[in-house]
């Protein structure tokens, strides 16, 4: 099937994506499936043509390595800003989490001492008026004077 298109042209060798063209002697081949490269003996990586004839099957090869290494690379770099973004929110959280606790426990302590100051100032006015139960015995009656 490819054999047919040697001495013609790269284009039309081409068209057949199965089909491998070689510049050394301007053959159309079948495209050797059973090892990924074509080996030497069937015609040198700089001669081969495959898929387009612009571009060496040699540079094709180093390429698609790049293009590949390129992506991998993007996507390592990815994943570890993503993994440090994380790390850096949850420790942001974290903080605010005890920039919060901290806030509700001032104002916990505040609420407790405005607390015992009304208490006290309650107390002093119940002093003054006399209403001040007798500690000792809670329940004793109110005598008015």
């Amino acid at each position: 099937a490819c054999s047919a298109f040697s001495q013609k042209s790269c284009d039309e060798c081409l068209k057949n994506v199965s089909c491998l063209w070689c510049y050394t002697n301007n053959t159309c081949i079948d495209y050797p499936v059973r090892s990924i490269l074509p080996p030497s003996s069937l015609c040198s990586l700089s001669n081969a043509r495959w898929g387009v004839c612009w571009i060496n099957f040699e540079a094709l090869i180093i390429a698609i390595a790049v293009v590949a290494g390129l992506i991998l690379v993007s996507v390592a770099v990815c994943c570890c800003y993503c993994c440090y973004c994380r790390r850096r929110s949850r420790s942001r959280l974290d903080e605010e989490e005890e920039q919060l606790a901290r806030k509700r426990e001032e104002r916990r302590l505040q609420s407790l001492q405005r607390k015992h100051e009304r208490k006290l100032k309650h107390d002093e006015i119940r002093k003054k008026y006399g209403l001040l139960q007798d500690s000792d015995n809670p329940y004793s009656r109110f005598e008015n004077e």
